[in-house]
């Protein structure tokens, strides 16, 4: 069977400006998110190194990657490390921009490599976004809304809660989009499984007890958008046994999933300025794609449409489908921010009476504010944390955005915009 068609990704027009400045990119994510289709558009030669026969070549003969045509592609580096100085080294030598791409699902834990600071820039790529999914035109830019110009907007979308709800399951790996019903569900499991089997003990840590694992990570799972403790999902995790995992042995699991790229955390937005003392430096956590999280908790798309739930117990507030829409709204915020050279926190005070889903952040640690609420219509009440913070951190505050799964795209009165979620781009 044919792969299917390329989906262009927004990292694409990113990939080439940067291939035009700089030597060495390399473009980091989980397996299955594209990124060897991706590269490969922008190759001169490919060097596959999961590949045996291509790795073995290679350790007899490095010189080959140095010498090939650039841009030289050099797919799953991670399989032979050595291979990160010796493109450092070479673009010592030479600098000329375009030279080296390399493309990996884990980051190896050799402490005698050299971080590559300087010479080799990295690039997250991530899931396919709702824009990058083709479902409907984005008429509302991250970019702009960056901009602080506070720019109309405007649109509608065909797209509706069981629309989102159907993405939500189907999820942003290309080679499983099309998939549906149970071929998808094995593929999904598929892929778990691999995580669990494989991708774990080749990112250098080896497991005595696989099930634990794939219990602590379900339990993850069901935290999905919240800031629960990690001792709240170990214990989630192994319900009412009184033998649990040792926290050493948890924060383990979540290290090694992180450099997989398999758990995709929202960091706590700390801001420099003393406008705010009392934030939370918890995560809100997140996986690399919320299919991840519905196939491990057994939902799909009408399970969630009813308010069904899965997996272990862990306290949230809403809906599994209000959490699961919010991690997907949340892939595409992070697809765009990073286009526009931004970075993607959240807003929690200590004690929880304010909270603030995303916080989009400038270098000059400016922000733009979101909400995400799984509602057709927006009152006042949706926007009072919103409110709340252009009242406290007055210029700083950019612009300030809810997204929603309504039809149509406009401002309030009160200046806030409401975005359906598939509108909102690059």
């Amino acid at each position: 069977m044919p792969p299917p068609p390329y989906l262009r990704r927004t990292v694409d027009a990113l990939l080439g400006q940067l291939l035009l400045g700089l030597p060495a990119v390399a473009v980091e994510g989980p397996k299955g998110v594209g990124k060897t289709r991706t590269a490969r558009r922008h190759a001169g030669a490919s060097f596959d190194l999961s590949d045996p026969s291509t790795l073995e070549l290679v350790k007899a003969d490095p010189a080959r990657l140095t010498a090939a045509r650039a841009p030289v592609v050099i797919d799953e580096w991670q399989y032979h490390p050595p291979v990160w100085d010796l493109v450092r080294r070479a673009v010592d030598d030479d600098p000329t921009p375009g030279r080296f791409l390399l493309t990996g699902s884990a980051s190896p834990v050799a402490r005698s490599l050299h971080s590559g600071a300087g010479r080799i820039v990295k690039l997250r790529m991530r899931p396919l976004s709702l824009p990058e999914r083709d479902l409907a035109p984005p008429t509302v830019s991250l970019a702009e809304l960056l901009t602080g110009s506070r720019p109309a907007v405007h649109g509608t979308c065909a797209l509706r809660l069981e629309d989102y709800a159907r993405e939500v399951v189907a999820g942003g790996f290309p080679a499983l989009r099309h998939l549906a019903g149970l071929a998808r569900k094995v593929a999904l499991d598929g892929y778990l499984e691999r995580v669990v089997d494989r991708d774990v003990p080749e990112a250098g840590h080896a497991l005595r007890r696989p099930d634990a694992l794939r219990r602590w990570l379900t339990a993850y799972a069901a935290a999905t958008g919240t800031t629960a403790s990690f001792e709240t999902i170990r214990d989630a995790a192994t319900g009412g046994s009184t033998t649990k995992p040792a926290k050493t042995t948890v924060i383990t699991y979540r290290d090694v999933l992180e450099r997989i790229w398999i758990l995709d955390p929202v960091e706590a937005w700390l801001p420099t300025r003393n406008h705010l003392r009392t934030l939370t430096a918890a995560p809100r956590h997140h996986l690399a794609d919320p299919a991840l999280a519905a196939r491990l908790l057994g939902v799909d798309a009408d399970a969630l449409l009813e308010g069904r739930t899965g997996g272990p117990a862990v306290p949230r507030d809403g809906t599994l489908l209000g959490k699961l829409f919010e991690s997907l709204v949340t892939l595409g915020v992070r697809v765009a921010a990073e286009s526009a050279g931004a970075r993607v926190r959240h807003l929690r005070t200590a004690e929880g009476r304010r909270e603030v889903d995303l916080i989009v952040v400038r270098d000059d640690h400016r922000i733009v504010a979101i909400e995400v609420k799984l509602s057709q219509s927006i009152d006042d009440e949706d926007v009072r944390h919103l409110r709340w913070l252009g009242d406290t951190i007055g210029d700083d505050l950019l612009d300030a955005v809810v997204v929603t799964t309504g039809g149509e795209a406009y401002r309030r009165t009160d200046g806030i915009a409401v975005v359906p979620a598939g509108m909102l781009g690059p």
